[in-house]
């Protein structure tokens, strides 16, 4: 029930990272208790673990991220934002069955954690049928990492809304906001869908107490939502790539928040990612993979993106590495409204916790432990995973999910997915 972390070099990120000297971290059930001196006394049966030559920090979040989509890894990796929703959306996504889902979530959900992200938005739409739904809920659980389960409707237009099936998952699947994996609803309109149909959606959101995310690039959405009196704190605006001045200054007084996924971002064609003018105005801003069907599902190829992306071409650049190492953190935690539980190593928050081995080829030697955690560490340094005070990853293992049975799956369902999608095109 309690876990106390020593010897490492901590690093805390509230209200901006910076290394608290001489610290071990104290968990009990589940919940940081203390960073600072370590206790003279532990109690019986509290587990030491020895981080020595390590960086304790929180867990990554991760604000954006299709899960579904992990067993289609690589499949798009020189496509457009187009020629990704034709192949994606149009041609494989109906060969998807419910076992495939869980397959995939499954895979993304173990993925994220052995790269040290310990939450993440999942923004799903692959709700074909209620069976689908049920069978992401289901993997995201079994995974034990901590998400924010975003449900669109099957699809784009008006008669495609599932307003029952949304009021379903509130009420039968997830109907606590305290557990591991909580809802929010992922809205189409007003970019994909219309702006009735982003009326109904807000209005079925804020009755049901569901966050809302949409996907949002150039001038319009922004408006679209304004006139519509749709804005405020619980909106979360995806990419924001070539937003006007004037729609962000709409978005920052409403309280509104951002997730950019600058890798995808700039692989795809969207425009350059706006970490830094989404900030210059105030709006909390996190990061996302977005999607693995092109870029990696780690949170240090992101930070690495956005911080470049961030600096290039700026004579004089602001955008530092703990900047950077923040949006990956508590500011991302922030911009899905879940910065009161996690995203710092804060007494009273959840227990997400990722301990990365300094001595690893690539990240020693350590001068500046913010800088190498985003300039240099990988995948291959995650040593430690906690969420929630429950280890998922120790000695550089994951020691929570089978993962031979896990990788089965989503071979399995990988090559169902793609088998029958090459069978129904050629009809």
């Amino acid at each position: 029930m309690a876990t106390i972390i020593v010897n490492g070099t901590v690093v805390d990120t509230e209200p901006r990272p910076h290394v608290v000297p001489d610290a071990a971290v104290v968990v009990e059930d589940g919940v940081i208790v203390s960073v600072g001196p370590r206790p003279d006394d532990p109690a019986k049966g509290t587990e030491i673990i020895d981080a020595r030559g390590g960086i304790v920090l929180p867990g990554f979040v991760d604000t954006h991220r299709h899960v579904w989509q992990s067993v289609l890894r690589g499949i798009a990796a020189d496509a457009t934002l187009g020629a990704y929703l034709d192949l994606v959306l149009g041609t494989l996504t109906p060969a998807f069955r419910a076992e495939d889902v869980y397959a995939a979530n499954l895979w993304g959900a173990i993925e994220a954690l052995d790269a040290g992200v310990t939450t993440v938005y999942d923004w799903s739409h692959i709700q074909l049928t209620p069976g689908h739904t049920d069978a992401a809920v289901a993997a995201l659980r079994e995974s034990g990492v901590r998400a924010v389960f975003g449900y669109a409707h099957r699809g784009t237009g008006d008669a495609d809304r599932t307003e029952d099936e949304v009021r379903r998952v509130r009420s039968a699947l997830l109907p606590s906001d305290d557990g591991l994996v909580t809802p929010a609803l992922a809205a189409w309109g007003p970019v994909y869908g219309s702006v009735e149909a982003a009326r109904a959606d807000w209005a079925l959101a804020r009755d049901l107490g569901l966050r809302i995310s949409l996907h949002a690039t150039g001038a319009g959405p922004v408006e679209r939502l304004h006139d519509a009196g749709l804005l405020g704190p619980d909106v979360l605006f995806v990419h924001c790539n070539g937003i006007p001045d004037e729609s962000l200054k709409l978005v920052a007084g409403s309280g509104g928040t951002a997730s950019v996924a600058p890798a995808v971002e700039s692989q795809m064609g969207h425009g350059h990612p706006e970490t830094g003018r989404l900030r210059s105005f105030g709006i909390a801003t996190g990061l996302g993979v977005d999607t693995v069907t092109d870029v990696p599902g780690d949170m240090f190829s992101v930070m690495r993106a956005a911080f470049a992306a961030g600096r290039a071409g700026q004579a004089a650049p602001e955008l530092t590495a703990s900047d950077v190492l923040g949006m990956a953190t508590i500011e991302g935690a922030a911009a899905i409204g879940m910065d009161h539980r996690i995203g710092s190593l804060r007494p009273g928050k959840q227990a997400d916790i990722v301990i990365l081995d300094a001595g690893a080829p690539g990240l020693a030697p350590v001068h500046d432990p913010v800088a190498a955690v985003v300039t240099a560490a990988g995948t291959a340094a995650v040593d430690t995973v906690l969420v929630g005070g429950r280890i998922v990853k120790r000695g550089g293992r994951l020691v929570s999910a089978d993962v031979d049975r896990a990788r089965d799956l989503a071979v399995r369902a990988a090559r169902h997915v793609t088998t029958q999608a090459r069978t129904t095109s050629a009809r």
